[in-house]
């Protein structure tokens, strides 16, 4: 009956249409898997008149069996196992592969679990029991069926839950069976009446072996063969993944006469790659580069290090310099250049690794090969004819950006090796190119040559160079022409914010240019983005020029040319640029900049709302926070002092601060807007953000917008509770709650929040997790704050149902708050008492937790709770616990009553060491949840 209903599930899961029936099958197969009468249906499973799929199933179940369910097995089973194993592989080495594939790999689990104790020799055993002859069976299938099985033992290995001090028994066990291995595969692949399949197996098997970190001087055979395979197209592939396989081990740079023997071979693949190159051939060319590259990147010290050998390594990195500069742009006519990229950075690494007599040598002889390496780097970075990048699809436009970036890396990488060179070098080029009369060169040459520069300049200090002033004085001289150019030239003079900074006087010469490019939208990213850099870095040089870039900026917002993040970056720009003025100046160009956006909102407040806008609204109040965000004048004292001479240096503002000038005027209209939208948590949100940038900026110059702003939080929260009335509430608690004279309205806010909250915890705050978060964080940041809320009465009941929430930030708020409490209970009494009265109750809700209701992912956070229980209230922690784990089938029916002691003294052990708390929870979780010693149990 079993048997049948296994078939009828089987059916369901490869034929019914209905997923609800194939859920319910998979499920009931699952469950089927792991029982004790799987020995049994396995074997009917895999008879001959059984479908491909049926069989496919007894052979995956019985793997199931074998690998996770060892412990199972009795040992008088283990012979007649293997015996019944090898018949099966045996009758399927001319049936279904897949059904192949998984019986191998059961003997292979089989294999793993035996040796090397109750199975020596396993590997030269499989070797015999398929060489002897098969009967029926041609021996071309026992021999494929035989490399198969050699294949997946070491895949098998890698993958197994064997524990930690077995895997070292086995792996020892497998190395030396290698010896039984080898001379088989050599036999086969050196063979000339070898079928192509049959070689390419042997190859796979030689990939797979090698995991192994077999020794590569006793592989050195096979990887000539391997070699001479390449010439072969159908062993092509599988030869290159055999070869890198091999030379990729970390373990074979020990063998270092092994490597020099492969230099040459590796050489000797040059004209096979220049034949596949010249014929378009990408495949071909692709493998062999990876071949060159990976014998040079994985052992480039060891090759270094042999220096009579000097000129046959130099030969190697001259191969892989030409797979660098392979023609064609990437990643339309070729795909093999990228590979090599990070050749050049290990390379760099061992040469400048030496010492320095030993380095000097080196440099000598490879300065020259990265100055040629740039050349071919800005080479291959240029963008191809305006007709044929148009032809690009999206991704590959995407996929030549990130490669692009990736060359700028390896560009800024070589600046460590050539130095100062290396910018002249880019420099002179550049000159010839702007001076050159004669219309020959592309826009292409000149934005590489810039690329290359920007890259370097964009994370190295250039400040010393002495090509600097040169490049800027070229800057004006190129012919724009095109988007790529404009908006390297962009970048460029982004990278330079700096120096521009310590040489003022050169930005008169690039400052029109960004302006300008400030008004086409298709230079929207660099051109803005260039122009918050020299707001934020030379901000004290701006002032002559303040009125252009703000009428400039003025005039593209209203135009509205660029997107939204583009123009909060614009506020940003303009909150830097305006921050190193005098306050009335200040002033001025604020009442320019935002009195069009204040008609605006003040007509939007009077609309009934929609969504249209809605989005204008939170635009406008977007630009506003931004500009906020950056328009910080209390930065110019600190900064005055030493940063600039006297000229520069500002008089101490007097006064209020311009943003809260800005901000009482525009209150009233925003309280307006707020009235409209309250119900809108987006709206909502804007308008918290510009008071949460500007108290962040402001600080404690914030001070005279505290009481209204404490009161319009509190009416605000009061009619409709939202999150981000909650966060603003925690920043200004945050930076006035130890400020005597703001101390009543922010009490008054706190305690107010604190109540609404509350009614919101009796009604059921299931609805509303965020709120839940928000008021966490905000009491267990202010825990003195929350110290006097006792006076409100406050149980803990509300607050451990938060730990109840399927939101993990929630849950991991509350944990916080929680530790933060109960790090307390000695010190603030009231404290010690709310936690007498409730903390049974904590502990029920950390426990319940931990028996399986709450996420795994959570269990750090609850073991931080239990440490903290344990390390401040051990005396009631010891009581409760016993208490707490004597209800039977509490916190999980899968827990043995010793389980639970053994959990409990363990964590009453524990008042030191956190980290071994978390371990005690996560295995006390596993056992909880049944999944201990599982496949899930392993991720974990």
């Amino acid at each position: 009956h079993r048997w049948s209903s296994q078939l009828l599930a089987l059916h369901q899961l490869y034929y019914d249409p209905n997923i609800e029936n194939k859920n319910l099958a998979q499920k009931w197969l699952m469950q089927a898997q792991v029982s004790p009468q799987a020995w049994q249906f396995c074997w009917v499973l895999l008879r001959p008149e059984k479908v491909p799929e049926i069989q496919y199933f007894g052979a995956s179940a019985l793997h199931t069996k074998i690998s996770r369910y060892w412990g199972d097995i009795p040992a008088e089973q283990y012979d007649t196992l293997k015996t019944q194993l090898f018949s099966q592989i045996a009758r399927f080495a001319s049936g279904s592969k897949i059904v192949l594939t998984r019986l191998c790999v059961a003997l292979a689990s089989l294999a793993l679990n035996m040796m090397p104790e109750a199975w020596p020799g396993a590997v030269s055993e499989m070797v015999r029991m398929f060489q002897e002859e098969g009967g029926e069976v041609d021996g071309r299938a026992r021999c494929l069926a035989l490399l198969e099985l050699l294949t997946v033992l070491p895949e098998e290995f890698q993958t197994s839950r064997l524990p930690q001090y077995r895997k070292g028994q086995v792996r020892g066990a497998l190395g030396r069976e290698w010896t039984a291995v080898y001379p088989l595969l050599q036999q086969l692949l050196r063979q000339p009446d070898s079928p192509p399949l049959v070689k390419a197996r042997v190859l796979k098997c030689l990939s797979s072996w090698v995991l192994l970190d077999v020794p590569l001087n006793e592989s050195e055979g096979l990887v000539e063969a391997s070699f001479t395979a390449l010439a072969d197209p159908e062993l092509f592939d599988t030869a290159v993944e055999a070869i890198v396989n091999t030379i990729s081990q970390p373990d074979s740079q020990r063998y270092v006469n092994t490597l020099l023997k492969l230099v040459p071979q590796v050489l000797q693949l040059q004209e096979q790659l220049r034949d596949a190159v010249q014929n378009g051939d990408m495949e071909t060319s692709h493998g062999i580069c990876r071949i060159a590259v990976s014998l040079g990147e994985n052992h480039s010290r060891a090759l270094l290090e042999q220096v009579e050998h000097w000129q046959s390594f130099l030969a190697l990195v001259n191969m892989i310099m030409f797979c660098t500069g392979i023609p064609g742009h990437y990643p339309v006519n070729e795909t093999t250049s990228s590979l090599t990229l990070t050749f050049w950075y290990t390379l760099q690494d061992d040469i400048m690794s030496f010492e320095a007599e030993k380095q000097a040598v080196y440099l000598q002889v490879y300065r020259p090969v990265y100055f040629q390496l740039v050349d071919v780097l800005l080479h291959k970075a240029q963008f191809p004819s305006d007709e044929e990048y148009a032809s690009w699809s999206s991704d590959e436009k995407e996929q030549f950006r990130i490669y692009r970036v990736d060359i700028s890396d390896t560009l800024m990488y070589v600046y460590e090796m050539l130095g100062a060179e290396l910018l002249s070098n880019l420099y002179d080029k550049l000159g010839r190119l702007l001076t050159n009369t004669e219309p020959t060169t592309t826009w292409q040459h000149t934005e590489a040559l810039l690329y290359g520069f920007q890259s370097i300049a964009e994370t190295i200090d250039v400040n010393y160079s002495d090509v600097i002033p040169g490049l800027i004085g070229l800057i004006p001289r190129i012919n724009i022409n095109n988007v790529q150019l404009a908006d390297t030239v962009m970048f460029t003079i982004g990278a330079l914010a700096e120096w521009l900074a310590d040489h003022p006087v050169m930005l008169s010469s690039v400052l029109p240019l960004v302006l300008q490019a400030l008004g086409n939208p298709d230079l929207s990213v660099s051109s803005v983005s260039t122009l918050k850099k020299i707001c934020r870095e030379c901000k004290y040089d701006l002032p002559p020029y303040a009125n252009n870039i703000v009428a400039v900026s003025q005039e593209v917002l209203i135009k509205q040319i660029h997107k939204t993040s583009q123009c909060m970056w614009l506020m940003q720009a303009l909150g830097f640029l305006l921050s190193a003025l005098p306050v009335e100046e200040i002033l001025r160009n604020l009442h320019s900049l935002i009195t069009p956006y204040i008609q605006q909102l003040e007509k939007l407040a009077g609309e009934t709302p929609n969504p249209s806008n809605k989005l204008a609204i939170i635009h406008i109040l977007g630009l506003l926070s931004n500009l906020f965000t950056t328009l910080d004048i209390t930065k110019q004292e600190e900064e005055s002092g030493e940063n600039a001479p006297p000229i520069k240096s500002v008089p101490p503002q007097t006064g209020p601060n311009p943003v809260v000038v800005v901000l009482q005027q525009v209150f009233a209209l925003i309280q307006t807007v707020l009235s409209k939208w309250l119900n809108d948590s987006q709206v909502v949100e804007a308008v918290c953000a510009i008071f949460e940038k500007s108290v962040k900026t402001l600080l404690h110059d914030f001070a005279p917008m505290v009481s209204q702003l404490s009161e319009m939080l509190g009416q605000m929260y009061s009619t409709i509770p939202q999150a981000s009335a909650l966060d603003l509430t925690r920043q200004m608690v945050h930076i006035f709650a130890s400020e005597t004279n703001h101390f009543p309205p922010i009490k008054a806010l706190f305690e107010l929040v604190t109540s609404v909250t509350l009614t919101i915890f009796q009604q059921g705050p299931r609805d509303h997790p965020d709120i839940v978060d928000s008021f966490m964080q905000l009491q267990a940041q202010v825990c003195f704050w929350f110290l006097i809320s006792f006076t409100l009465g406050f149980s803990l009941l509300f607050r451990v149902l938060s730990l109840k929430f399927p939101e993990g930030p929630t849950v991991k708020s509350t944990c916080f708050f929680f530790t933060e409490l109960i790090a307390h209970c000695a010190d603030v009494p009231p404290v010690g008492q709310v936690l007498q009265e409730d903390g049974k109750l904590l502990l029920l809700a950390v426990l319940e937790a931990i028996g399986g209701q709450s996420s795994r992912s959570l269990m750090d956070q609850f073991a931080e709770v239990l440490f903290c229980l344990n390390k401040h209230c051990f005396a009631l922690l010891t009581v409760w616990l016993k208490e707490a784990l004597r209800s039977p089938g509490f916190p999980s029916s899968r827990v043995s009553d010793e389980q639970k002691d053994t959990f409990s003294q363990q964590v009453l052990r524990e008042r030191v060491n956190k980290r071994r708390v978390k371990d005690i929870v996560k295995e006390f979780t596993l056992v909880c949840r049944g999944l201990h010693g599982t496949e899930y149990a392993a991720d974990y």
